[in-house]
């Protein structure tokens, strides 16, 4: 015989608990230290937003009591300018209702008094203000979406887990400072015409800016690559190719690429790499001396002519590659000092006897223990090659 339901209980929670599950509700479960921790965060990248305009538009030469006013002005421009300008009316007439005084009005009318209640204009300034909240966040709502359906084509250009590469153990990560990113890295095979000609590409790049236009040109470029490696030409060709399609693309040069590209022959465990304008790899030999990876040329996008030098180095097991972007060694801490290529190789000289995979683990974990509660301010992006015994 079927057992009957437990009945619904239709008795309310005490208020306490209610108090608590909507507070709980409210905060995603956070502590009053994480919650300060995140609107610290925000004020600051606020207060980075507002303060450029201002400052771009303050002269020089004012008095100190000049400045200050012209600060405010601009301040109260630079928030308006950021609104649409049905928008703009709104947020004025809310605070013009909030400065007027609201209260009764009254006469005396034969031989008694009349009250007549005049509009809270409060009421109706602080309601406008609510309205106005309403449509920036149905407007921020939708722009998350988009970014996030972004992040996800953008996260279908990167690769998966690192291939099997013979003579060599690779690990790769990136950290977006925004939802979607203008670094991009990527290993992948090349075939040549025979087998012995096989080689892999290694590619680390960072275009120039932040969020959506960077991320778009990072779409480009890992487009222009993908292609452009199936032509069975030489690096130097491949690069210089694949420069003039991005300077008909980059307004002038302003939309530049800082690249790394190599490609590894497994065979002979040689990289032969060009750098156009990256952040100069690190190869840390089993000895513990270091070399940079500096030959090549410009970044990619600037200049159509553009030369580029090819150089090539040999692996011998325990040699360890760290190619990166700025993002890393220089982010910052509370004190604004940055993280630094010393830190850098000092982490990778403590972990030299581990694999890729447990050094940039133990990397990243250095560097937001390094960094702390400051907010990122520019993509990380990290590849580590180490070669092996084998």
């Amino acid at each position: 015989m079927a057992t009957a339901p437990p009945p619904i209980s239709t008795q309310r929670p005490p208020f306490g608990v209610r108090l608590r599950q909507f507070w709980r509700r409210v905060t995603e479960g956070l502590e009053l230290t994480q919650l300060w921790s995140q609107f610290e965060n925000e004020a600051r990248a606020s207060y980075r937003l507002y303060s450029r305009d201002v400052a771009a538009k303050t002269p020089e030469g004012l008095t100190h009591r000049g400045r200050h006013l012209h600060v405010v002005k601009e301040f109260f421009w630079a928030v308006l300018e950021k609104l649409s300008p049905a928008r703009r009316v709104l947020l004025l007439a809310a605070l013009i209702l909030l400065v007027f005084p609201s209260g009764d009005l009254s006469y005396q009318a034969a031989d008694h008094e009349i009250h007549i209640r005049a509009f809270d204009l409060h009421f109706w300034g602080g309601l406008l203000m609510f309205l106005l909240l309403m449509l920036e966040i149905a407007d921020r709502v939708v722009m998350k979406r988009d970014l996030q359906i972004a992040r996800e084509i953008q996260t279908w250009l990167l690769p998966g887990a690192p291939p099997q590469i013979p003579g060599i153990s690779v690990a790769y990560a990136t950290r977006p400072a925004n939802t979607v990113a203008g670094d991009y890295y990527d290993v992948f095979p090349r075939p040549g015409k025979t087998n012995e000609e096989n080689r892999v590409v290694f590619a680390v790049a960072d275009v120039a800016g932040k969020s959506i236009p960077a991320a778009m040109l990072m779409a480009t470029f890992q487009a222009s690559l993908k292609t452009l490696s199936t032509a069975q030409v030489p690096l130097e060709e491949l690069v210089a190719n694949m420069n003039k399609y991005a300077c008909s693309n980059s307004q002038g040069g302003l939309r530049f690429t800082t690249a790394f590209l190599s490609e590894y022959d497994a065979a002979r465990r040689v990289f032969t790499y060009i750098n156009a304008g990256h952040n100069n790899p690190i190869l840390r030999r089993s000895s513990g001396l270091v070399e940079r990876l500096d030959v090549g040329g410009l970044p990619i996008g600037i200049q159509p002519e553009a030369k580029y030098e090819s150089a090539s180095v040999a692996l011998a097991p325990g040699d360890w590659l760290i190619i990166f972007t700025d993002g890393l060694v220089e982010a910052e801490n509370a004190t604004q000092n940055e993280y630094g290529e010393t830190r850098l190789l000092a982490a990778i000289a403590a972990g030299a006897a581990t694999t890729p995979a447990e050094m940039l683990k133990r990397l990243m974990a250095e560097l937001d223990l390094f960094v702390g509660n400051t907010p990122q301010h520019d993509d990380v992006t990290c590849l580590l090659v180490k070669a092996s015994e084998q």
